[in-house]
């Protein structure tokens, strides 16, 4: 049974900082795009970022270019997502996800309707 499990996620200061991570078992993840999504209240899941397996290719939303860092080290299977200069708009449901089938493109898991997905970890900021 595939499995993917977020950890890391909690309670930060506006401009502060949280580091995600996501673990995937159940079958071989070889050659799998992974990402980040996540969900704030009220609103529709959301594209955050997105690595290929050798972590040569990655892509973000333009909400988080330059502040967030995706990762992945196959070794553990387990995805990353650093997020630095944590803004108002970004405490959410963060939601780790892979795609079913290998060495699909990159940008494919942001509207593909066959990927894995995690339960999701929640990011709140302090007032």
């Amino acid at each position: 049974q595939v499995q993917l499990v977020e950890s890391g996620g909690g309670v930060a200061q506006a401009g502060g900082s949280l580091r995600l991570s996501c673990a995937a078992s159940g079958r071989t993840f070889i050659g799998v795009v992974m990402g980040w999504f996540r969900q704030a209240p009220g609103k529709e899941r959301e594209f955050v970022a997105t690595i290929n397996w050798s972590g040569s290719s990655t892509y973000y939303a333009e909400s988080v270019k330059g502040r967030f860092t995706i990762s992945r080290d196959n070794a553990k299977n387990t995805i990353y997502l650093q997020m630095t200069n944590l803004e108002p708009e970004n405490p959410a449901v963060y939601s780790c996800a892979a795609r079913k089938s290998a060495a699909t493109p990159v940008l494919s898991i942001v509207t593909s309707q066959r990927n894995y997905w995690g339960p999701g970890t929640q990011v709140t900021l302090s007032s």
